[in-house]
């Protein structure tokens, strides 16, 4: 089973990392591509009690600090 980030939508993370993959870059276009982040209930659903936007930049600053693959050997 895949993590869930946002709990108000149901959001995993990998969603989020797919919509990276076809050019989410920001909080903001994750909003907008997976509906994340855009829900009233987080206090009570989220067990961490607290909004899914810092586990989203999270996401989003793991990716853009990992290196590029090479494609002729991974």
């Amino acid at each position: 089973m895949d993590k869930i980030i946002c709990y108000c939508k149901n959001i995993s993370e990998a969603e989020i990392r797919s919509a990276m993959d076809k050019g989410a870059k920001s909080l903001q276009n994750i909003k907008a591509t997976t509906g994340a982040c855009t829900g009233s209930d987080c206090k009570t659903l989220n067990p961490s009690g607290k909004c899914c936007a810092d586990d989203i930049r999270q996401i989003l600053g793991e990716q853009k600090s990992e290196k590029p693959k090479c494609s002729c050997c991974g």
